[in-house]
């Protein structure tokens, strides 16, 4: 360095210190520093022990949604928060105006069951924009950057395990069908991501037929009528979700085929569990609605309260219920309470 440039560095210096002594505004990088140190930690005017949190699931015509909307708004009260339950009705023009409303609303959290993987970002990105944290439950969007968290069941682990058992409860041939849920769902495309990593190892069974029946009972009772007009001699339907497996059950029985054909299903709804209990349904996997519901309100609360250090998403692990273990479960998770999905 020449000492033309060591001199102008030296002024510099200088005359940096005596602006900072002379109690010179600090600049938009200072400002900037001082928000990073305090990245973690919501500064303490905004902090609200009793907010208003909007929950707002995909759909409340499957009362496994309903479970998990009316367990999130018991906590978020437990905790002191008022709490509204939105309906979605599966339709993603009606929850982008459900979110409009919530903002309009002054909501100061949401909780939020998405409609779909793609359409719902740009739904959570608004809120966070406006300074609302989102907390997904059981369903995820595609992004990593627009929720504070997304609480979400282990799709593809659980359907890996439900698999193994489809096969060691079918036999290792046969012609099944599947019944898949909304396209554009991540749940969807785990789910059957995860069951086939199992089930196409084995060349003698064979899907003859693969339809979406949207996640809903009557469409799992219609589309299972017409897969069995065309395929008389199925031996097993796995289904997406529990609400299509009681649709599916329905039509098989309608059918007067339910020795024949043995019904898979996803979730743990209440009347899953009772129907494997009485030698229907062959098994389901338990998602524990009600511990991802209360976490979200629980985070949610922390969030109002200061917390910021959330991890973008929370694994809850999945089980698998079978007549062999199903006395265990019921009321939408396990019966002793000992058990609750969590991979803390």
């Amino acid at each position: 360095m020449n000492a033309m440039k060591r001199s102008s560095l030296l002024w510099l210096a200088v005359a940096m210190a005596a602006a900072i002594g002379c109690g010179q505004t600090p600049t938009d990088d200072d400002a900037k520093g001082a928000d990073a140190e305090n990245a973690d930690n919501k500064p303490a005017a905004e902090v609200k022990e009793h907010g208003r949190v909007a929950v707002v699931v995909s759909t409340l015509n499957n009362p496994w949604f309903v479970v998990l909307a009316e367990t999130a708004k018991a906590r978020a009260e437990e905790l002191g928060h008022e709490a509204v339950i939105f309906d979605s009705q599966d339709n993603v023009d009606k929850e982008a105006s459900t979110f409009e409303n919530v903002l309009a609303g002054g909501f100061d959290a949401i909780l939020f069951n998405p409609t779909d993987a793609d359409a719902s970002v740009a739904n959570v990105r608004r809120a966070t924009k406006r300074g609302v944290p989102v907390f997904c439950i059981d369903r995820e969007i595609n992004a990593t950057d627009a929720a504070t968290a997304q609480i979400l069941s282990d799709n593809y682990a659980g359907c890996v395990e439900l698999g193994q058992y489809f096969v060691e409860a079918v036999g290792e041939e046969g012609k099944y069908a599947e019944l898949q849920g909304l396209v554009g769902d991540n749940n969807t495309y785990n789910r059957s991501k995860g069951f086939h990593s199992v089930v196409d190892r084995y060349d003698g069974l064979e899907m003859v037929a693969q339809q979406s029946a949207d996640f809903n009972r009557t469409k799992g009772l219609e589309v299972m009528e017409t897969i069995l007009q065309a395929n008389p001699d199925i031996v097993a339907v796995f289904c997406g979700n529990d609400a299509m497996a009681l649709g599916a059950y329905q039509a098989i029985e309608g059918a007067g085929k339910t020795e024949q054909i043995k019904v898979f299903g996803f979730d743990g709804a209440e009347d899953v569990v009772r129907s494997i209990a009485d030698g229907e349904i062959q098994a389901t996997a338990m998602q524990f609605p009600k511990k991802m519901a209360q976490m979200a309100a629980e985070f949610a609360d922390e969030y109002l309260k200061g917390r910021r250090n959330f991890d973008q998403k929370i694994p809850v692990a999945v089980e698998l219920v079978t007549p062999d273990n199903v006395a265990e479960y019921g009321d939408y998770g396990a019966k002793d309470g000992a058990k609750d999905g969590a991979k803390e």
